[in-house]
């Protein structure tokens, strides 16, 4: 009731107020003002109905501060245009207003409709409850290892109080803005342009910490910053481009002399294993080589050793024949050797007696006369032994004929009278 009553009141006050239609039309361009429609009578002005009249809204151009939405942030030299008392307020979605009553804070006004007491209440300060984004300038910073560096960037903030944002700080954005620079200017002086250049992401992180550590009481949080440009000097990016390039120069050489290190590898393998191969084939080749010999030594001597075998028990068994046909190859091998000699060589070894054939055979046959008696010998021997093994093995049949010991005795005489003949 009181609120309608002090309505009541301005309206009065403010048909009283009025002088001329255009100054009626002056009034209700403000938003939601109340315009009065009158006419003359009698030189009087009468009201005739009371209408709204609500203007379009004009952008606010608040930033952090006010209701949000512009290029250009406000600032505490730059203060927005606050909404007035109208009684009868709708406050916007994500917006915070703060009310004083009286010069003293009273509340916060929340989106949707709001009532104001009249000229006791004001609208002292409008807050943006969305997400923020603050353009840090650009700002000189010295690295650890000596070098200046060009920064700026992007901080994104938002109002989480307020009314801490309303009495904590006279101007939270140039705080926070100001409070960036010198984190960001502090954070810098501990890394070396290497480590600034790779750990941006760490940077970043630290620059917000702190601000978030400073700015609690501000009613204001810092959501993320971002590093936008790094500039360093000319000599120092020059420096930097020729180091990428000898950088690039030496893999590039690294990678070369690897590829030929690993082409001789390649090359030295494979001579190794074509010189192992080879090797393994000759080694083969010898091996089978050998056996072929070997056994066709074996074969040959295999094949003497039976013609010997025969010839030595055509002899044991006393053939005459026999005797002659070894004699007969003996002359023949002995003739064609000094023949082959002949053929083949230039300087040989010829005997006194090689036109007289005769002779030659003569001397073979002396030789084989030589073997012969060898070979007696040899036999006797046998003979002997063989005789010695009957004696033993004779003694039980004595007294039945002629001893085995006479008939051996004969038998050694007969091959002695035999080979003296054929000398």
């Amino acid at each position: 009731m009181a609120l309608e009553a002090a309505a009541r009141v301005a309206l009065s006050s403010s048909a009283k107020a009025v002088a001329s239609p255009a100054a009626i039309s002056a009034r209700a361009t403000r938003p939601l003002a109340v315009g009065i429609s009158a006419h003359r009578t009698n030189g009087s002005i009468l009201p005739q109905r009371r209408t709204l009249h609500a203007s379009p809204r004009r952008p606010n151009n608040s930033g952090l501060m006010g209701l949000g939405g512009s290029s250009i942030p406000s600032s505490y030299f730059q203060r927005p245009s606050l909404p007035a008392n109208t009684i009868v307020r709708f406050v916007p979605q994500q917006t915070a207003w703060i009310v004083e009553r009286m010069g003293k804070f009273n509340r916060i006004l929340q989106p949707g409709l709001a009532m104001l007491v009249p000229f006791l209440d004001r609208i002292a300060y409008v807050k943006s409850l969305k997400e923020s984004a603050i353009e840090i300038p650009s700002q000189s910073a010295i690295t650890a290892d000596n070098v200046t560096l060009d920064l700026d960037g992007v901080l994104y903030t938002r109002v989480f109080d307020a009314y801490k944002a309303s009495y904590g700080v006279e101007d939270a954005e140039y705080a926070i803005s100001q409070l960036a620079q010198t984190t960001m200017r502090s954070e810098i002086g501990q890394l070396t342009l290497d480590h600034v250049l790779k750990e941006r992401t760490t940077l970043n992180a630290n620059i917000t910490a702190a601000i978030n550590e400073a700015a609690q009481d501000w009613g204001v949080t810092c959501l993320r910053y971002e590093i936008r440009d790094i500039h360093a000097p000319e000599e120092v990016v020059k420096a930097m481009h020729r180091q990428v390039t000898a950088e690039r120069s030496k893999r590039a050489e690294i990678l070369d002399s690897e590829g030929q290190r690993q082409s001789a590898i390649n090359i030295a393998e494979g001579r190794k294993q074509s010189v192992i191969l080879a090797s393994e084939a000759l080694r083969s080749e010898q091996i089978n080589m050998a056996s072929g010999e070997a056994e066709a030594i074996l074969l040959k001597a295999t094949a003497t050793a039976a013609g010997i075998d025969a010839v030595a028990n055509s002899i044991a068994t006393g053939k005459e024949a026999a005797q002659g046909a070894v004699s007969l190859s003996v002359a023949e091998k002995y003739v064609e050797a000094f023949g082959n000699l002949a053929k083949e060589g230039t300087a040989v070894v010829v005997p006194g007696n090689v036109g007289d054939i005769g002779s030659m055979i003569a001397s073979a046959m002396a030789v084989y006369g030589q073997v012969g008696d060898a070979q007696a010998k040899t036999m006797a021997a046998r003979q002997l032994e063989a005789s010695r093994k009957q004696q033993e093995a004779g003694e039980e049949h004595s007294g039945l004929g002629e001893s085995p010991n006479e008939e051996m005795k004969r038998s050694m005489l007969a091959g002695f009278e035999n080979a003296t003949h054929k000398k």
